[in-house]
């Protein structure tokens, strides 16, 4: 890490990639170099340069951090929250970490996080560790912090003890209501179905029942009668006889 005098800003040279090019006459040999540039006090920056010999590829690397850099949200020099970046191949993971935990980190977050002044900070990264992608993932993950004021301002609500102790009463009503209007109909229905079958059913055996009673009553008197008729007959035939 170097403190450049003229902006009173710590440099840090993540990592230095040599390609070598292979022409007919030989080999042509071009570095790039990434940067990360900050004051310690939530301001940080990167940029990557390339040239033919190192030092014009880190001050390349280094004009450039000046010109793109980002203010970074802290909340007593941590992160507010958990927040995953993503460049290409690698992701980058930064959670809130309590005091006196410091910077557990590695290659390009670490330079990342010093620059940036945050003191606690838990890191980890997935995937590739390919330098350039890993501080690109990490700027991409302290892009989307935010503290709560700005969550506020942004949504424009308040977020505290009265927002919730407002909410909580209304959630704490839906669980008793809703057994409620759904058991109700279930007893309703069951209490009622067996009366609508049972009734058709007794009445029908009644009808049945009179139906195949009556004509067994009758044809039996009329058998009866029918037998009384003839016996008079059968008398008044013999009485002429003698």
């Amino acid at each position: 890490m170097m403190i450049n005098r003229e902006t009173e800003q710590a440099e840090t040279v993540v990592h230095i990639n040599r390609v070598a090019k292979v022409v007919k006459g030989g080999k042509n040999f071009s570095f790039s170099a990434v940067v990360v540039t900050g004051d310690g006090e939530g301001k940080v920056g990167y940029g990557t340069g390339k040239a033919r010999e190192v030092p014009p590829a880190i001050q390349k690397a280094s004009e450039r951090a000046k010109r793109f850099m980002i203010r970074v949200p802290m909340v007593g020099g941590t992160v507010p929250h958990l927040v995953w970046g993503r460049w290409g191949g690698t992701r980058v993971l930064l959670r809130p970490a309590s005091p006196g935990t410091g910077v557990i980190a590695g290659g390009g977050v670490r330079a990342v996080m010093e620059s940036a002044g945050i003191q606690d900070v838990l890191t980890k990264i997935v995937g590739s560790r390919n330098p350039f992608n890993v501080v690109r993932a990490t700027f991409d993950a302290l892009g989307q912090l935010m503290t709560a004021e700005q969550v506020q301002r942004l949504r424009g609500v308040e977020i505290g003890g009265g927002s919730v102790e407002a909410v909580s009463p209304a959630v704490a009503t839906v669980p008793a209501e809703a057994p409620a209007k759904v058991v109700a109909p279930v007893e309703e229905t069951v209490a009622e179905e067996p009366k609508e079958v049972k009734a058709p059913v007794q009445e029908g055996i009644a009808e049945d029942a009179v139906e195949t009673k009556a004509p067994v009553e009758e044809a039996v008197v009329e058998e009866a009668a029918a037998e009384e008729g003839d016996a008079p007959e059968e008398t008044v035939e013999k009485g002429d006889s003698s």
